[in-house]
């Protein structure tokens, strides 16, 4: 009897054992599949401007990039993958960037300079998660800022409408007036003035990123006043100067008018018309940051400035229509270098204009 009774408690001290490592090992491989899970389950997303996911530019640029992160990274769109908000107006902002902070996302981009109040506003109530702005500064630690060195780009987008015009007359086409499109239009001036001294830009502000037929009237209206080569940094309200130029062109075949695109290659928007881009590399960005915040090294509380030099700006490649293409192309490549080395500083504000000098 008392055999049996040391046998029944060994047994059922070797059960509870069992049980036990048993529970431990499943414990483990809980924590362990957690951490693997985390790892695997990275989401990210988007909140755009006014001017939409499609605006064949500044946000759609945005989205192509988180697209390529998510599909790289084999990630699936939706929640718990990559995804995008589109904003209608202004009063959307906040309330997206939230929505998306409240599933969950790991990383929320705000996109565009008009959002800087609001994300600043959710990333002081969700301080918990990480968020990025583009083309704007937020000093809160859990907020990464995207800022370019537009100039660059667009004072290339001067050389080479400089090298193009027969009128000597130019115009550039500025969305709503704030720092980042000053960047385009000083930089574009600088370049213009860099390659033909002569030759004048008339600028104007269309006060919108999402009016492409106020776009269409300005540059009417430029284009009845002489000017050949259009430039816009405008989002989707330059939408509108692909049109006029396209529909000039296709009443009157002979007529050298040109358009030059922005933020992303949009040759597609009229290949008989589009001079060339300045590329501003949101993609690239969007990429580089998720990909950061992705490997537990988010940049929180810093600015990422892309410039030249990190290809994070550019230009688009010369129309095989453009008259002189392969002096525009060696001349383009001559500022680049020069740029790139630090011997020229392009200018980023009127006021930086007024005194630049490229020689």
């Amino acid at each position: 009897m008392k055999k049996r009774n040391i046998g029944m408690t060994l047994s059922l001290v070797l059960a509870a054992g069992t049980l036990l490592g048993a529970c431990g090992k499943s414990g483990d491989n809980k924590d362990t599949s957690k951490g693997g899970d985390k790892e695997k389950s990275f989401s990210v997303a988007m909140v755009t401007d006014v001017g939409g996911v499609d605006d064949k530019s500044f946000n759609q640029s945005a989205w192509e990039g988180l697209q390529k992160f998510g599909k790289d990274n084999g990630m699936q769109k939706g929640k718990g993958g990559y995804d995008y908000v589109q904003s209608k107006s202004d009063a959307d902002y906040a309330t997206n960037l939230n929505t998306l902070a409240r599933q969950d996302f790991d990383l929320v981009f705000g996109i565009g300079f008009l959002m800087q109040g609001a994300v600043d506003e959710i990333a002081k109530q969700q301080k918990d998660h990480h968020f990025a702005i583009v083309d704007s500064e937020v000093k809160e630690p859990n907020v990464a800022s995207i800022l370019f060195k537009e100039q660059e780009a667009s004072f290339l987008a001067g050389v080479a409408a400089a090298m193009t015009t027969k009128s000597n007359k130019i115009g550039f086409i500025g969305g709503i007036e704030g720092a980042v499109i000053e960047r385009f239009e000083a930089g574009f001036v600088a370049g213009v003035k860099a390659a033909k001294p002569e030759a004048t830009v008339d600028i104007q502000y269309a006060g919108a990123f999402d009016k492409a037929e106020l776009g269409q009237s300005i540059a009417s209206k430029m284009y009845s006043s002489g000017a050949d080569v259009i430039f816009h940094a405008a989002g989707g309200t330059g939408v509108g100067l692909f049109k006029e130029a396209n529909d000039r062109k296709k009443k009157n075949p002979s007529s050298e008018i040109w358009a030059i695109g922005v933020d992303s290659d949009q040759s597609n928007m009229g290949p008989d018309v589009v001079l060339t881009s300045a590329l501003k590399r949101v993609d690239n960005a969007v990429i580089d940051v998720s990909t950061k915040a992705k490997d537990g090294n988010f940049p929180g509380g810093k600015v990422a400035l892309y410039g030249l030099a990190e290809d994070g700006v550019g230009l688009a490649p010369i129309n095989s229509k453009a008259p002189n293409k392969a002096a525009i192309e060696t001349a383009v490549k001559e500022w680049t270098d020069k740029i790139k080395s630090g011997a020229v500083k392009v200018p980023g504000t009127r006021a930086e204009l007024k005194t630049f000098s490229a020689k």
